[in-house]
């Protein structure tokens, strides 16, 4: 790899590491998780840059790294538990509106493929294609994934203004 290369791969490191940040928060819910897959999704992307010499797009690279991680990370057993010595303290958390913490939370309550087509599809703005191809779905499975989830969030803001 060139210096030049070298280069671009820190320049775009750098300059989508927040949108990253964004949708990992997205599908996790949490800070720490996010940084963590945002991080690792960096390493990949970086790794498998230099490995390939140049990647045709490395945004297309990145996102789909980001939602596979995110997805295999779901799989393991080990992260669907967390123990605490003490209860957490939750008093530094951001002040968030109501709507957004609905929404955060009703999004953890789906399918992790349903919380990353919704994420692909009206956070990152990706067309139906473009979210199957990036999730190596097809389009149709990824139309019925947007509809389950849209449904399932529909009925937890239902539920909450009920």
């Amino acid at each position: 790899m060139t210096r030049g290369d070298e280069a671009a791969l820190h320049a775009f490191v750098e300059g989508r590491r927040t949108a990253l940040f964004r949708s990992a928060f997205l599908l996790c819910g949490n800070r720490e998780e996010a940084e963590d897959l945002v991080q690792t999704t960096l390493v990949k992307v970086v790794l498998g840059a230099r490995r390939h010499g140049r990647l045709d797009s490395l945004e297309a690279y990145a996102r789909k790294t980001l939602v596979n991680t995110f997805i295999s990370a779901r799989r393991r057993f080990w992260r669907r538990e967390h123990a605490y010595g003490e209860v957490p303290d939750l008093v530094g958390r951001s002040v968030d509106s109501d709507t957004g913490l609905m929404v955060r939370a009703a999004l953890a309550e789906l399918t992790p493929k349903q919380r990353a087509v919704l994420v692909l599809r009206y956070w990152e703005d990706l067309s139906v294609a473009a979210t199957a191809q990036v999730l190596d779905m097809r389009e149709s499975t990824v139309k019925s994934h947007t509809a389950r989830g849209l449904a399932a969030l529909r009925a937890v803001v239902r539920e909450e203004y009920a």
